[in-house]
């Protein structure tokens, strides 16, 4: 006798799932490409200068309305947004989405882990951050206001008093090479710099000697001297120089590996894993 069969929409059957679940999963990768689409629409809308910072994009419904879409699909659409930077979200009576007002250095940070996290190696940064540093020493000498200069002979002055603390003068080297980022006045520059001295600058600097640190106090102190009178091209070859011998270091501190402290962590460990200080 013939055995009646289960309706179609819950069978399940070896590899096949029921038609419910089907549906569900069908509906839910169609739904994230809808907010794919939304967010790729209002990134475009904004790259093309149609919307600027400060432009109210709506509610959750108002979006919902605009693109024909559910709610789900514009509430998801918002939370990628507001992940991305791209609008600033307020709850309640008057709220909504507004375009945002960039903060490019939020996402400096973030950028360093996905560089570590990628297995990027110390040779890599430092050859980006070379390029990075010689043409912001250069920039800096054309655009450095009489306040950019006075904050680079502070800190080669905080440098100097801190000379015999040598995890506290690395600190103000950091700092140092930074505020000659900030005096070229490109933002960009600054900000990449930022990214890649989260991974490349060490918190202690294990191989630094007092003879090093003098060494580089002569080298910032006569950068601050190029950038203050105005020498790009001087500028531009002492911090190449500079970065060659910094890059030399950070090579020779990672063991001639060149790979990151984290992509040696996993490489010691056998895992693809973060490594958890």
């Amino acid at each position: 006798m013939a055995t009646k069969q289960q309706p179609a929409a819950t069978q399940v059957s070896g590899d096949h799932v029921s038609g419910d679940l089907t549906a569900r999963i069908m509906f839910a990768g169609r739904s994230s490409s809808l907010s794919a689409q939304v967010v790729a629409q209002v990134r475009d809308a904004l790259f093309a200068k149609r919307l600027k910072p400060g432009d109210f994009l709506g509610t959750e419904k108002d979006l919902a309305a605009r693109f024909k879409a559910s709610r789900i699909v514009a509430r998801d659409a918002l939370r990628t947004l507001e992940a991305l930077g791209i609008v600033e979200i307020r709850m309640g009576k008057g709220g909504g989405a507004r375009i945002a007002h960039g903060n490019p250095r939020l996402f400096a940070e973030a950028l360093a882990v996905q560089l570590d996290l990628t297995g990027v190696t110390a040779a890599e940064i430092m050859d980006a951050q070379r390029a990075i540093e010689t043409l912001g020493a250069e920039l800096a000498a054309e655009n450095a206001t009489p306040e950019d200069v006075a904050k680079l002979r502070r800190l080669l002055h905080e440098a100097e008093a801190v000379i015999g603390d040598l995890d506290e003068f690395t600190r103000l080297s950091r700092d140092f090479h930074l505020a000659v980022a900030e005096a070229s006045h490109n933002r960009v520059l600054i900000v990449q710099l930022i990214s890649l001295e989260h991974v490349s600058w060490p918190r202690r600097n294990v191989t630094a000697t007092p003879k090093l640190a003098r060494h580089i106090m002569e080298i910032h102190t006569k950068l601050a001297d190029l950038i203050e009178l105005h020498d790009p091209s001087g500028a531009r070859a002492l911090m190449d120089d500079h970065v060659k011998m910094i890059r030399a270091r950070r090579v020779s501190e990672h063991g001639g590996s060149t790979q990151t402290s984290a992509a040696r962590g996993r490489a010691k460990r056998g895992t693809n894993g973060p490594s958890i200080c």
